[in-house]
């Protein structure tokens, strides 16, 4: 986990403000000790078998591995999670001021473009990214109702609404920008890995995949579990040097990219 929400989290070393030392300020005195967090609501059910606590090693992990060599910046992921999780158990996904001048909208998925290098031997990058589905994710100690959690099955990182109370805390704490609030609903939303439609037995075997990897045009995105050695995933991972966004931060992302293999354009290179 981050080492400043570890600190945080442990609520006990907090710095004094200025004036409230012993000795210091109006009235002098020690400082009252630190409130603690409000207990949590209890869980439904076996909810809480089914949910990752910090520690924990799961035996399963599923993710999404995305190919930056052959994105192409279409945004067939992005409309196409948001037609299937408009509609599904994870909508609706509010809209407000769609075409405005300062236009908001939830989504799961986003794809930022940039260019890369100086003139003429620039390069234009399309990144897709989402909710990584970290091992060690920041998003879940931080939540006070319990909302936000990971589960033991299959190592999603979901957000239960009924106990979401729209505070940002989870956004606070994900390094990667990957929680939206829903301005309709004031829940938190992300990438839920499509698990409405993976598990789904109604639907034929080529279709239990999330939306945005049946639609990606050029096979960009490949989905599947990064903890089985002979998996697509974890084979693209081993041998094209998959890598996780910001590993830095200490969370483990589940999600990891192919990096981008530098192609010469026709004709040899620029000068």
């Amino acid at each position: 986990m981050i080492q400043w929400l570890k600190d945080l989290l442990a609520g006990s070393g907090a710095l004094p403000l200025a004036g409230e030392g012993k000795g210091e300020g109006a009235g002098g005195g020690t400082r009252p000790p630190a409130p603690q967090p409000a207990p949590r609501p209890a869980p439904r059910g076996n909810e809480e078998s089914a949910r990752w606590e910090p520690g924990d090693t799961l035996a399963k992990q599923l993710a999404l591995v995305i190919d930056l060599n052959v994105c192409v910046g279409c945004h067939a992921c992005v409309t196409s999670c948001k037609e299937w999780n408009t509609s599904g158990t994870a909508g609706p996904l509010a809209d407000e001021h769609a075409y405005g001048a300062a236009p908001t909208g939830t989504f799961f998925n986003r794809v930022q473009t940039y260019e890369a290098g100086a003139f003429p031997s620039t390069d234009t990058i399309h990144f897709p990214k989402s909710c990584l589905h970290c091992e060690d994710p920041p998003c879940v100690p931080v939540c006070p109702t319990g909302a936000s959690y990971k589960r033991k099955a299959d190592g999603i990182v979901l957000v239960d609404y009924d106990k979401c109370i729209g505070c940002k805390y989870c956004a606070w704490a994900c390094p990667y920008g990957a929680r939206e609030l829903d301005e309709e609903r004031q829940v938190m939303t992300k990438c839920t890995l499509c698990v409405d439609r993976i598990y789904d037995e109604k639907l034929a075997p080529m279709d239990r995949r999330p939306a945005c990897v049946k639609a990606c045009p050029t096979g960009a995105r490949l989905f599947g579990d990064v903890k089985d050695p002979e998996s697509e995933v974890s084979k693209a991972i081993r041998e094209r040097g998959g890598y996780p966004l910001m590993p830095e931060w200490q969370t483990r992302p589940a999600n990891q990219y192919l990096p981008r293999r530098k192609i010469e354009a026709a004709g040899g290179p620029q000068p």
